[in-house]
């Protein structure tokens, strides 16, 4: 049964979006909803046993997602909008995986080892009749067990929160089942695991993986008997099967059960699977770091578990896998795994966000996957992305002050506008000055980023647009959109620089509006926020006007009321409206010309009670007052709203 969530430990994960320079003090609100998500699984053989079947159906139930609270808005004196955010509350989802369970010959060696140990002791409580119906169970399964496999449907896990365990690893016997009147039992099973025998060893741990597929109450019962000291002991077996068994049965074990999670850390099994994840046995590899990755889904273990792996994922798969692009089937599978459990712990607080920038050959190793895989349906490229997008949450106030200063230090705002441009960053027209002083801040940088270097280089804002530009799912969009909402958030003079980058440099704005043209909430929040952002930053608000407004204005709801698109799209929109309508009157003017007053109108008077739609109203509010103050386009605003009383509603003042 799913497991209950455990709370937030922060905004680790969060895109960050452009507040105003006054908002200093935020208040957090929490809501809360929850809704079902369906999971399926591969149909498998009919079991001898009905009772495993109903249990199987009884795990399948689906898990609750905790949706996020909406930010806080409010309108500044200036006119600007601020946005606060709320905590995301993190819950396990099932992944899609793939395991291979033993071949024939494993099975008949395994059938063979148990008759020479019946053999040699005949008086044992383990009796004769086992050894036949084991025999029998193997050769039922072994037809099916090589090419056995496990999938669930993947359900969307965004980059804003934790992914849920990859999954549960293989039942080891398939399509057979074990009856109740076998003599081995869950206190046996544990009990071989501590015997010399290899062949025991390898029929417990089986024994254990077959049961933990099936049944919860099995994993409580193991944890019980102390079997999870038992199977951590096995990791650093010198056989091969015990090794793939012990581990194939902690990944079942722990699946959706936080208490052998945590007792498997306190048994030190981190560290015994970190000691063989060095091997060159792929399937082995695949089961280690879907161990890891289903430990990594739990708040309360991450920082412990980034301590312990973090290095050794680097060095011994991430760096060595991402060198050696394409990849095999098993290769996939294992970059899989280990870019899911960094995504896991890239979103847990701010001193695993640093340690991961810091870590020699991460950040470069997910730039080379991502630059070098050409399938945009890739979920490797998709948690690299995630990775990446969660390491630039809060990234200019966590980088290091020698950086910062570098970037944002008092010299700045007095350069003479004299530099070289980096690679394809020419040179701006020199009349102006703004222009001229971001570029030089850009020649202070490295002409080839290199480490974190890469979360804020101009040469990432490239990565991101070719990603949006290969036909990638929609999950790896928005991970990309939302990494380049981050790093453009904010007040600082960098952010500046690289919003010049995205809508002058590498001209993005017409390939974000044509993202426009979607109903997915999930890609149109960062996508929203992103706009609002370049919208403030940029300075030529009269050109982004003429490129923006018909289109911002046209996803713009007719009132309140309507559930699409959400709220938080809506304060995004709107927000984008009004720093360009604070400087431009063009902008207000094609608000008018487009239809978007009776729009905004609608927003601001007709919506419910609801957090959502008091934030969007004052929002919509806030561009309508800031319309009013352009006297000339009054009559325009006229013809919309023919009584001149009515169009004072435009200053009104805000609902509470």
């Amino acid at each position: 049964m799913p497991t209950a969530p455990l709370p937030s430990s922060g905004f680790s994960s969060r895109s960050a979006v452009e507040t105003s320079s006054k908002a200093r003090h935020k208040q957090m609100s929490e809501v809360q909803s929850s809704f079902r998500s369906s999971h399926s699984r591969n149909t498998r053989s009919k079991s001898l046993c009905q009772a495993d079947q109903e249990a199987a159906i009884a795990a399948s139930r689906p898990p609750e997602i905790t949706v996020p609270a909406l930010g806080t808005l409010r309108r500044s004196l200036s006119g600007t909008l601020a946005q606060e955010r709320g905590y995301w509350q993190e819950e396990e989802q099932p992944y899609h995986y793939t395991y291979k369970g033993p071949s024939h010959r494993t099975i008949s060696r395994i059938t063979n080892r148990q008759q020479h140990y019946q053999q040699q002791q005949q008086s044992s409580t383990f009796g004769d009749s086992w050894g036949t119906q084991w025999q029998q169970h193997m050769s039922r399964a072994s037809h099916g067990i090589g090419t056995g496999q496990c999938q669930a449907s993947i359900h969307r896990a965004p980059s804003l929160r934790s992914l849920r365990s990859v999954g549960k690893g293989v039942d080891i016997l398939d399509g057979a089942s074990i009856h109740n009147n076998d003599p081995l039992d869950m206190p046996t099973a544990v009990q071989y695991l501590s015997e010399s025998d290899v062949a025991l060893q390898v029929l417990g741990a089986a024994y254990i993986q077959h049961k933990c597929y099936h049944s919860n109450e099995a994993k409580n019962q193991v944890r019980f008997l102390h079997g999870v000291p038992a199977l951590v002991q096995l990791f650093s077996s010198d056989n091969q099967e015990v090794q793939r068994f012990s581990t194939g049965a902690t990944r079942n074990l722990i699946y959706e059960n936080a208490d052998n999670k945590a007792a498997l850390i306190d048994a030190g099994g981190v560290m015994r699977l970190v000691s063989i994840l060095g091997q060159p046995d792929e399937e082995l590899r695949k089961t280690i770091t879907g161990v890891l990755w289903n430990l990594s889904s739990r708040d309360n273990l991450k920082e412990k578990l980034s301590k312990e792996v973090l290095s050794e994922l680097t060095e011994k798969v991430l760096i060595p896998l991402c060198s050696s692009v394409p990849l095999s089937p098993s290769e996939r599978d294992i970059f899989y795994n280990t870019s899911g459990c960094l995504r896991n712990l890239s979103s847990v607080n701010e001193r695993t966000r640093r340690k991961m920038r810091d870590m020699q050959g991460l950040v470069d190793s997910l730039v080379s996957y991502i630059q070098q895989e050409d399938r945009g349906d890739d979920k490797g490229l998709e948690n690299s992305l995630c990775v990446m997008r969660n390491l630039s949450y809060k990234l200019y106030a966590e980088l290091p002050p020698s950086v910062r200063l570098r970037l944002e230090g008092p010299t700045r705002a007095s350069a003479s506008g004299k530099g070289e441009a980096i690679g394809c960053f020419t040179l701006y027209n020199k009349k102006d000055t703004q222009r001229n002083q971001n570029l030089s801040v850009l020649s202070e940088v490295s002409r080839q980023p290199k480490g974190a270097e890469w979360l804020y280089h101009p040469n990432v804002v490239v990565l991101y647009k070719l990603v949006l530009q290969n036909n990638s799912s929609s999950n790896s969009r928005e991970a990309a959109i939302g990494a380049l909402q981050n790093i453009t958030a904010g007040d600082a003079r960098w952010v500046s620089v690289l919003c010049a980058v995205v809508v002058e440099q590498e001209r993005m704005l017409p390939i974000l509006l044509d993202l426009l043209d979607t109903d997915s909430d999930m890609e149109l929040r960062p996508l929203t926020g992103l706009l609002r952002n370049v919208s403030r930053h940029s300075a030529s608000k009269d050109h982004l006007a003429k490129n923006m407004v018909s289109v911002l204005v046209s996803k713009l709801p007719s009132d309140g009321l309507q559930k699409t698109p959400s709220s938080e799209v809506v304060v995004n929109i709107c927000g984008a409206l009004n720093h360009l309508v604070t400087c431009s009157s063009l902008a207000a003017r094609d608000i008018s010309y487009f239809n978007g007053l009776p729009k905004l109108i609608g927003i601001k008077t007709t919506h419910d009670n609801s957090s959502g739609s008091v934030k969007a109203a004052r929002a919509a509010s806030t561009v309508l007052c800031n319309m009013f103050q352009y006297n000339k386009l009054h009559k325009d605003y006229k013809q919309v709203r023919p009584t001149p009383a009515e169009a004072k509603i435009h200053c009104a003042k805000s609902p509470q």
